[in-house]
């Protein structure tokens, strides 16, 4: 299920993205470094996705260019994967 919060209120009142339960980045690319964060609000949880700039001279803040931010309620579930490791003699 998504979910539109407004960006004020993800930053002042939750102290969104630096308060988040999970941050992960996810990929990178030039000027921006792309992050997955995790938060709880109102005891249910959301994903979201913001960057920032990659370097000091790129000034570049969560989610700068807009007004709503779109999340996703998720849940943690146990999650078994298979995964190629190297045979031990």
């Amino acid at each position: 299920m998504e979910v539109s919060f407004d960006k004020e209120f993800l930053v002042e009142s939750l102290g969104l993205p630096y308060s988040a339960i999970e941050d992960s980045v996810i990929d990178t690319s030039r000027w921006s470094v792309y992050h997955e964060i995790v938060f709880e609000y109102e005891g249910k949880f959301y994903r979201a996705f913001y960057s920032v700039g990659a370097t000091e001279m790129q000034d570049e803040r969560p989610w700068e260019y807009d007004d709503t931010v779109i999340c996703t309620q998720v849940e943690k579930k146990l999650v078994q994967v298979e995964k190629w490791m190297p045979v031990e003699v």
